[in-house]
C-alpha cells in the first residue's frame, strides 16, 4: 500500500503541474482528476495486476520457457 500511495500523490502532482495550479489554491483531487480526465493509476495498477494474474493461469507447464 506505500508504493500505491506514493504513486497517487506523485500522479496528484503532476496533474497538478500540468494544469498549473498551486497546493494553496486548495482546489479538490476530484476536480484535478475531472478537468485532466487522467485516470487513477492505482486502479490501472490493479487492472494490470488481473491481466497478468489471467496470463499466468493460462500458462501450461509444456511451455519451451519451463523445459529449458
Amino acid at each position: 500500500m506505500g508504493l500505491i500511495r506514493r504513486l497517487r500523490v506523485t500522479q496528484r502532482a503532476m496533474e497538478r503541474a500540468m494544469l498549473g495550479v498551486p497546493l494553496c489554491d486548495q482546489i479538490r483531487n476530484e476536480e484535478i482528476r475531472r478537468r485532466t480526465t487522467v485516470t487513477d493509476i492505482a486502479q490501472r495498477v490493479a487492472k494490470l495486476k488481473w491481466h497478468w494474474a489471467g496470463h499466468i493461469a493460462r500458462r501450461t507447464e509444456r511451455r519451451w520457457a519451463s523445459k529449458m
